[in-house]
Order: structure tokens, then sequence, then C-alpha cells
């Protein structure tokens, strides 16, 4: 087997040959994305309710087998807001986050959307994806990221409460930790403004470190105060979450499909960026393939789904990444974190991680968005507004915003193509072919149908040509020949190849003519083997609209009866 074809399989096969130029470049980006690794991972473990330490599980061996098995090798792979929102909603009434039970069904969730990754990247069905159009990801984007908002502000103020409930009957100071609110609010402005300023800086570790030092210095834990705690040290064990009930899976089955289809959404707008830049064609399956068995690892290291963070992505390559090798420089600093520097963390408030986590999502929301979008589509303006809306209305089973947009907009497709776009054409003073009743152009010739229809001539469009061909003969007696402008039709089936023939009949039994301008070889092939193409009185055909205009100016005339 050649280098080549295992390649195909094993993609960091064609990395380049490292030299000292290009690590000296990779390890910097490393060194870059892995100090916002670890902040970040363990602020999203936090988010879907896990245990703390694995978020960092998450951010290491399964960025590693990522960056190997995927053809877009820099991407910034590990836990994200979005998906781990979707698994701490989903979980939500199944366990008691962070217990044991709750680790089980996240790591179920993992590898069974993984596994469903996979299977679609080696079948070769990526393209599935293209169904989730624009509009319903930004929707859903938007009332997640206000979703994650509303979960963190607590711990950001140093609420105490379980809930604002409490705070909205009973007002008082005393509800809130005032020292837990001064690091969360100061940390949050220190990485709001880095990001302004900085945007290329690993300010999250840096406002990290100093919190945790100034939490140490002021005896915030021992005084009782939300930290971070003991972690863990050492590479994770292996971890088999046992049998799955069937009760919880079908509670799983929903969830699954949402967060493989919303953490691969993420993967495609920062692999799309990465190929933009490679001059290279993004191969998605094998991605499917790559962010699959990543997934897979992290489950079976006891910790939750992963994704591509499109933030992480964006600074490895601003950093200068060129390859994967800054991905393994990133890793072995997650791995040395998670070996020896774990106790840095204990004293870290609770209140910065979630700082972290709201300065990661306010980049998602966007509120001029949809008004962008309602100039644009109406139609498709209110799919998102009723995604954004259902996710919120729904939470904590988010999914069914994503699911209801994907029906209206699969609906919406199905009913355009059942009513295409079927013109009268007109010789414009421009030489063009127009909308005849649109500007107000004569026939192209006397007792002249002539129509272009902008779809294919298939099952869902042909009984649309059919009726209006049927409707403007039976209302005008006098027509005799029918011109269909064929340059759109790409394909025909076999209900498109009943409805010519009963177009072509239509014409004999008036004693006309059917004629054909630019008919497409697909489309002539398919004809010609249903025996349709025979030329003679009832039907004629022309290579070019130019053609076709000669012929039809030859037409003779009607003659006047007496």
């Amino acid at each position: 087997m050649t280098v080549s074809s295992l390649a195909r399989w094993f993609p960091f096969l064609k990395w380049p040959r490292p030299d000292r130029q290009l690590l000296k470049g990779e390890f910097w980006a490393g060194m870059t994305v892995g100090l916002m690794l670890v902040p970040q991972g363990v602020a999203y473990a936090a988010l879907a309710g896990m245990p703390l330490v694995t978020g960092i599980y998450a951010s290491l061996i399964p960025a590693l087998v990522a960056v190997l098995f995927s053809s877009s090798t820099r991407l910034g792979v590990g836990p994200t807001a979005l998906t781990s929102l979707l698994i701490g909603a989903s979980l939500t009434g199944l366990a008691e986050p962070g217990s044991a039970q709750w680790v089980a069904l996240a790591a179920w969730m993992a590898l069974l959307s993984g596994l469903l990754q996979m299977v679609m990247g080696m079948a070769r069905f990526g393209w599935l994806l293209n169904l989730v159009t624009s509009p319903v990801l930004n929707g859903f984007t938007q009332a997640a990221a206000l979703l994650i908002l509303g979960s963190q502000l607590g711990a950001l103020t140093g609420l105490r409460a379980a809930d604002w409930g409490a705070l909205l009957s009973t007002p008082s100071p005393g509800l809130f930790d005032l020292t837990a609110a001064g690091f969360g609010l100061g940390s949050l402005a220190l990485l709001m403004l880095a990001r302004r300023v900085l945007p290329q800086f690993p300010a999250a570790i840096v406002v990290v470190g100093a919190a945790g030092t100034l939490s140490w210095a002021l005896g915030y834990a021992d005084a009782g105060g939300a930290v971070v705690g003991t972690l863990p040290s050492g590479l994770p064990a292996p971890y088999w979450p046992g049998a799955l009930p069937w009760s919880s899976f079908s509670a799983l089955v929903m969830p699954v499909l949402v967060v493989t289809l919303v953490s691969f959404l993420e993967t495609a707008s920062s692999a799309k960026v990465e190929s933009q830049r490679s001059k290279e064609q993004w191969n998605e399956n094998q991605d499917l393939i790559g962010q699959g068995l990543a997934k897979i690892s992290s489950g079976l290291c006891g910790s939750f789904a992963t994704s591509a963070s499109f933030s992480r992505s964006a600074i490895n390559l601003y950093a200068g990444a060129k390859t994967g090798w800054a991905t393994l420089f990133a890793i072995s600093l997650v791995l040395v974190v998670l070996l020896w520097l774990t106790p840095a963390l204990y004293h870290v408030p609770q209140s910065v991680l979630a700082a972290v986590v709201v300065t990661a999502v306010t980049s998602l929301i966007k509120p001029g968005t949809l008004l962008r979008l309602w100039r644009v589509s109406r139609v498709e303006a209110v799919i998102s507004g009723v995604t954004f809306a259902l996710t919120l209305a729904t939470a904590p089973r988010m999914y069914w915003g994503v699911l209801v947009g994907l029906l209206m907009n699969l609906s919406h497709f199905l009913y355009q193509r059942l009513h295409p776009r079927i013109i009268e054409v007109g010789l414009h003073p421009d030489g063009s072919l127009r909308d005849r009743h649109l500007w107000n152009l004569p026939p192209l010739a006397p007792r002249l149908l002539a129509l272009r229809m902008d779809a294919e001539l298939d099952f869902a469009s042909a009984s649309a040509l059919e009726r209006r061909v049927t409707e403007h003969l039976a209302a005008h007696p006098e027509v005799v020949h029918l011109c269909l402008l064929a340059q759109p039709i790409n394909r025909i089936d076999v209900t498109g190849v009943e409805t010519f023939a009963q177009l072509l009949a239509q014409m004999e039994l008036r004693g006309g003519t059917l004629h054909l301008s630019g008919l497409k070889l697909p489309a002539e092939q398919v004809l010609r083997q249903a025996g349709l193409l025979k030329l003679g009185p009832g039907l004629a055909m022309y290579r070019t609209d130019a053609d076709t205009l000669v012929a039809l100016q030859q037409l003779p005339e009607p003659v006047a009866r007496a």
C-alpha cells in the first residue's frame, strides 16, 4: 500500500517534514492556543455539569485524535460553549450534575455522537449537514448564547441563592458574595478589554492565574468562597460508562442528534476558513471521521463531547500555525498542566470561570443578524426567529428549536420546488428574453406560448408546468405553438418525461408544434431514451435562443377568416 493511499485513512502522514524554522513558529502558535485551552476547558466542564478536571481531559486525548485523523489540522478541538451547554441542558432531570450517573450519561452522549459522525464520514454522508441553513443555525446560536449567559450570571455575580426567584422575592445584598462578584466582574472587564486591544493574546490564562493568586493571598477559599478546589493530577484512566438502559437511551436520542449536528457545524465554520486560507478543498467526510473519533476517545476518558472552537481555531490561524504540529505543542502544554500544575488551579474562584465563559459567548451574540436577514429574505428571517424563540422557550430541551427550524426550512424548500418560477418570455429591446408581462413586451410570434421554467423538470415541478400550459391553452384556443426555453432544465425524471409526452400530445392534437430551445445533453439523453425526440411536424429543436428566435419569426401568420 502506497503512502498516498495510507494518507487517505491517516491524514497525519501528509504533514510536512518538520524543520527548525517550522517548529519554531508552530511552537509559539501552540503555546498561545494551549494557554487558552486550560481555563476554557475547566470553565466549559462546569457549564456541562461535569467534574472540572474532565474539561482538561477533553482538551488532551480528543484533541490529539482529532488532529491526527482530521483533514483540517489547524482547528482548536476541545470543549466548546455550545456543545457544553447542550450536554448540560440535555441531562438536566436525568441525573444530578457532577454525579457518577451524570458522567456516565455524558460519556454515552460523546460515544453515540462520535459513532454517528464517524459512520457518516465513512459513508460519505457529509452532504447531509448542508440541510441546516445559516438562518436556522444563527437563530439557534443566538438563543443558546443568551441561555449560556443566563446560566452564568449567578456564578459571575456571586449569587448565593439557588435561583433568581429568591432575589426577586426578598432582594437583599446579603444574597450575594461580594468578593466573588468582584472577582467575576473584574475578570470579565479585563477579558473583554484584552479581547478588544490584544485579540491574539491568551488573556484567559493570565487573568485566571492572577485571580487565583489574589484569591490565595486573601484566603478566599478558607473563608468559604466558591473556588475550583482540588483537581486530580495525572492522565485520565480508561473509562467505560456501563450499560445504557433503554429509557436513558431513548432520552438521549434527540440530544445526541443535535450535539452531532451543532458540533460539526461549529467545525465546518472553522474548517471553511482554514480551507480558504490554505487554498485547499475542504474534506468534510474526513473531518467527520476525525471529529467522531475524538468524541469517542473523550467518552472513553470519562469526559464529554468535544468540537472545534471557532475562537481557538481563529487564534491558532492568527498566531501563524501552518500544520498540525502547533496542535501537538498545545496538547503538550495541557499535558504538563494535567501532570504537575493542577494544584495551581485550586484557589481560582468559580466566578472567574464564569467570566471566561461569558467572554467567549458574547462574540456569538449578533443582534443585527436578524435585521440583515429580514432585508434579504423575510421567510428565512421568520424561520430564524422561530428557531430563536423556540430554543429559548423549550430550554433545557433546546433541540426542539433546531428541529422545528429545520422542518420549516425543508418545508419552505419543498414549497419552492413545487412552485417553480415559470414566465412567458418576450424579446426585450436590449436583445434579451425577459418576462413578457412584467416588461409589457409583445409575443415572440403569433399563436405562440413561449415559456421558461427556472427549475428541473421532475416530480416536484412537472405538475406546475403542465397546469400553466393547460390553463393557457384552454383560455387561448388560437394558440398552436408552444416553445419551451429549456436552458435551466438540468435534469428530467420519469414524471418529467410523462409531462413532456403529455405536452407534446396536446400540441399534436391542436395540429401545432412543440419547440424546444437549448435543451441540455443530460435532459436530451433521457428524452431520447424515452423515444420522445423524433423530429417532425409536431416537434422542433434548436440549439440556441438565437436559432429559436429566427425560426419563430418565420412562423406563418394566421389566415384571416372571410
